[in-house]
């Protein structure tokens, strides 16, 4: 399995921590083909470790995913709490990564461009690459690690925003996996 950073992601769809999967169906009619991420630093819908919050190494996790939608030409990643005071908070985004790359090593460099051609932007703290979670105090916030299957590369320079992305990304989605985890200080 070619690894491209650790990158890993898997379905992950509720507050419970249920794990849910999208699926799609191949060509000529085989079975159906789940396309699932997940990440070995925390289970679904489990507690997200120190090491990849604002309160320690704040690191990104390893991440990998299977199950890809026939025709994908590049991934695009898209991190974020929705339980932010403010409103969904990015955490990370990412896109242009090769459709032969399975996983994300921990720690991707927060750096705008990445070996291979990936590409990363900028999160709401204003930074490049991964923020980890670092939610005021009180009740657990949701962090949701979203992988879309596209079927082209993105021509986003470096540093876009997810406006950009969701914008560059329409009409060119062909499956998405999601994983969840939860952290609170």
């Amino acid at each position: 399995m070619e690894r491209l950073f650790g990158f890993a992601l898997l379905a992950a769809a509720t507050t419970s921590g249920v794990v849910t999967s999208a699926q799609h169906q191949p060509a000529k009619g085989g079975a159906p083909v789940t396309f699932t991420v997940k990440s070995s630093a925390f289970g679904p819908g489990a507690e997200i470790s120190r090491k990849y919050t604002c309160e320690s190494a704040d690191v990104s996790p390893a991440l990998e995913w299977n199950g890809a939608p026939q025709g994908t030409v590049s991934f695009a990643l898209i991190a974020d709490d929705p339980d932010a005071p403010a409103g969904t908070w990015v955490h990370w985004i990412l896109w242009n990564l090769p459709a032969s790359a399975h996983s994300l090593a921990e720690s991707v460099p927060k750096k705008e461009e990445l070996a291979g051609g990936a590409r990363q932007g900028g999160n709401d703290f204003g930074k490049v690459g991964y923020s980890g979670p670092c939610p005021p105090p009180g009740k657990p916030h949701r962090y949701f690690f979203r992988l879309y299957a596209l079927d082209r590369q993105l021509a986003l320079p470096a540093g876009a925003t997810r406006a950009e992305l969701n914008s560059a990304m329409t009409g060119h989605i062909l499956g998405h996996a999601e994983y969840m985890g939860t952290f609170r200080r």
